[in-house]
């Protein structure tokens, strides 16, 4: 084994819906965005056979409204057959589903978290991912992708980007909590899911001097984050991956017509 490789962690695999209709899944007629099918198989089967197959990743806790569900669309391997997976239902929030992962699997950190529509995960980028967060030392990192490196590699692909002095970033779904200090974020997190006015939420929170640095692009991102953490009182990074398409998950029909094209290249048929 590589004595370089971090322990195995705890993957939580958000695999929820948002109140209301998701318009992808009803363009595909599905119940929830996790059951889409790309390349014959559904995403959310993609994502976990990802993780199962990372040796950087040990249990793995599906977090979902609806577990009867997302098992109906899930192979035979990962329900009940494979003791590395286990279910667990959550509530609407987002972050709420991080906390009740954390609480159910006795708060063992460090944890890595993504999502059931990150389906073009693989290997590499999760090994990459948990190496850089686990050397940073940090309560909370975030994976995420240069715009030169997506855009060299697939030119017309439209992202949201996040703009800091030296780079634009867009993020790749991949979040890593490594201890307790990381529940002050999560705290942070649920505030701003409740609050109906997030701006004034998010202002409060890292005041308007950090947003206005942000926004005049004063700050690099490693800048950005060890202020972002210095104001929350955690230790923050950020993990910039150099594969195009970890920032690359399905969340209109363009992304889900490019992600075939891709797992059409990797997984050519037979």
């Amino acid at each position: 084994m590589d004595s370089s490789a971090p322990a195995p962690v705890t993957a939580i695999l958000l695999a929820g819906s948002r109140p209301g209709v998701d318009p992808l899944a009803a363009h595909f007629d599905e119940p929830v965005k996790a059951l889409i099918r790309l390349g014959g198989r559904t995403m959310i089967d993609r994502v976990v056979a990802t993780l199962a197959a990372s040796t950087e990743v040990g249990p793995i806790v599906i977090a979902a409204q609806d577990i009867a569900q997302l098992q109906a669309g899930l192979g035979a391997d990962w329900c009940g057959a494979n003791p590395q997976v286990r279910f667990l239902t959550v509530g609407d929030s987002v972050s709420g589903a991080v906390v009740e992962a954390i609480a159910a699997t006795g708060g063992a950190y460090p944890y890595l978290v993504t999502t059931a529509d990150n389906a073009l995960l693989d290997a590499p980028t999760v090994a990459a991912f948990a190496r850089g967060a686990a050397s940073s030392r940090a309560d909370v990192a975030v994976a995420l992708v240069e715009r030169r490196t997506l855009l060299a590699a697939y030119p017309a692909n439209r992202r949201t980007w996040l703009k800091f002095r030296g780079g634009a970033y867009s993020g790749a779904n991949l979040f890593w909590f490594g201890g307790p200090g990381a529940e002050r974020v999560l705290a942070l997190w649920r505030t701003i899911e409740q609050q109906r006015k997030r701006g004034r939420a998010v202002i409060g929170a890292f005041g308007p001097l950090m947003l206005a640095a942000v926004g005049l692009r004063i700050l690099t991102l490693h800048g950005a984050m060890r202020w972002a953490g210095r104001r929350l009182g955690v230790a923050a990074a950020a993990v910039v991956l150099d594969r195009a398409e970890a920032c690359i998950d399905v969340d209109s029909l363009a992304d889900h017509a490019l992600a075939e094209a891709i797992l059409a290249g990797r997984e050519p048929r037979r």
